[in-house]
């Protein structure tokens, strides 16, 4: 419960608000690539000491590579959806991705919902679809973005605590970003623009440190509970 706090009060919010910050005078991909290398640096130097290359050694490659593809689509379609609706509707709908992650829990992982979290399930989708308005006037495209975002990310947690019976967290923690960071660094130099002032740079330094602490927080979760 401490770790799922902490990310999600905490860490994914003022990620979310740096990105928001970063996105009005820099791409997308350049935003992407930075915070990738950040965050592999990170967890290489904090785990690289006790595991050395076996950091890199996984039991599951095609499961971990699904993971990391679906958290670079979930992070794309997120911060492009940010770039037209306000961040606190953007947050608000995102935050239906635990309600799908139980929902999917069922089918593809096996555990029992009980009737409690079904109506909690429910009621969600119904605060969504208020947030949300399908077909009211002034509704932005951009909305339906942040679902797919949240839908996406919900099936990367799933996959993450089917991952966790083979695989070390911190292994897990390394491969989150590896797509990311391969596909941004191949448009990466199309795209950079030198940040500008220490504070554009503090604030790139901190998207690879949150996002790092923030998925770590979330594979050590799912390590220890349903």
């Amino acid at each position: 419960i401490l770790y799922m706090l902490a990310t999600a009060v905490v860490i994914f919010p003022s990620l979310n608000a740096s990105v928001k910050y970063l996105a009005a005078d820099y791409s997308l991909v350049q935003i992407i690539w930075i915070r990738s290398v950040v965050h592999l640096l990170w967890m290489t130097l904090l785990f690289m000491p006790g595991l050395g290359f076996k950091l890199f050694a996984t039991r599951r490659l095609k499961l971990q590579l699904t993971r990391s593809l679906l958290q670079l689509v979930a992070l794309t379609s997120f911060v492009v959806g940010l770039l037209y609706i306000p961040m606190t509707t953007a947050t608000a709908i995102f935050f239906t991705g635990p309600l799908i992650v139980v929902a999917l829990a069922v089918p593809l992982l096996g555990e029992r919902v009980g009737i409690r979290r079904w109506l909690a399930v429910l009621v969600g989708f119904i605060g969504a679809l208020i947030i949300i308005r399908p077909g009211a006037e002034g509704t932005h495209w951009a909305a339906l973005l942040i679902l797919a975002s949240a839908l996406f990310y919900a099936i990367y947690q799933v996959l993450t605590r089917r991952v966790a019976d083979h695989d070390d967290f911190r292994v897990s923690a390394v491969y989150t970003i590896l797509v990311a960071l391969v596909v941004s660094s191949i448009a990466v130099p199309f795209f950079w623009e030198t940040p500008v002032g220490w504070l554009d740079w503090l604030v790139f330094g901190g998207l690879g440190i949150l996002g790092g602490l923030g998925h770590l927080f979330v594979i050590k979760a799912y390590t220890h509970a349903e």
